[in-house]
C-alpha cells in the first residue's frame, strides 16, 4: 500500500501545484487566492485520509487484489525518462516556434496525461487512465486555445482544471482505499 499511496501523493502534490501555480489573471484576485487555499486544503484532507486508511489495516486498492510490488521499477522508469525528455524537449521546441508562454502549462498537462495513461498500461490499472485522459485533454485544449485571443485562459484550463483533474483522481483512490478498510 506504501509505495501506491506514494503514487497517490505526487499526483496529489502535482494537482495542488498546478492549481497554485496558475490560479491568477484573467480570474479575480478572490477566485484565484480561494482556488489555491481549497487546493491546499484538499491535498491536507487526502494527506489524513490516507494516514487514517493506513492505521486501520491493509486496504485494498482498485479491486485488483493485492497491490503489486514492483509499481516504481521497470517499465515506469522508461515511461517517467520519456516523459521528462518530451517535456524539456517540447518546452523548447514550443519556445524556439515563438509560442506563448502559456504553452508551457499546455504541454505539461498533455505529456503528464500520456503519462498516466502510460502507466495504467504497465500497471494494468485502468483507473489511472482516467485522469490521464483529462489532463491530456486539458493540455490538447490548451495548445489549441494558444492560437486564439483565449491564450491568456490556457492556465486556468490546462493549469487549474489539471490540477482539480489530479486532485479529484486522487481522491476518488484515497476514498476507495479509505473505504476498503472499513468493510466488513
Amino acid at each position: 500500500m506504501l509505495q501506491r499511496m506514494s503514487g497517490v501523493f505526487i499526483g496529489a502534490l502535482f494537482g495542488t501545484v498546478f492549481v497554485v501555480a496558475n490560479a491568477h489573471d484573467p480570474l479575480s484576485p478572490a477566485i484565484g487566492v480561494t482556488l489555491r487555499v481549497v487546493a491546499v486544503l484538499t491535498f491536507a484532507g487526502l494527506l489524513a485520509l490516507a494516514l487514517l486508511a493506513g492505521r486501520r489495516g491493509r486496504a485494498v486498492l482498485d479491486g485488483g487484489g493485492a497491490p503489486r510490488a514492483d509499481w516504481f521499477r521497470g517499465k515506469f522508469g522508461f515511461v517517467v525518462a520519456a516523459e521528462a525528455v518530451l517535456l524539456v524537449g517540447g518546452r523548447l521546441a514550443l519556445r524556439a516556434a515563438g509560442a506563448p508562454d502559456e504553452t508551457a502549462v499546455a504541454w505539461i498537462a498533455l505529456i503528464v496525461g500520456l503519462h498516466f495513461m502510460a502507466l495504467a498500461a504497465v500497471w494494468q490499472r485502468r483507473s489511472v487512465a482516467v485522469p490521464g485522459t483529462a489532463l491530456t485533454a486539458l493540455g490538447v485544449a490548451g495548445l489549441g486555445m494558444a492560437a486564439t485571443r483565449a491564450v491568456v485562459w490556457v492556465p486556468f484550463v490546462s493549469g487549474v482544471l489539471s490540477g482539480v483533474a489530479l486532485l479529484g483522481g486522487c481522491a476518488y483512490a484515497i476514498a476507495q482505499s479509505y473505504r476498503s478498510t472499513v468493510r466488513p
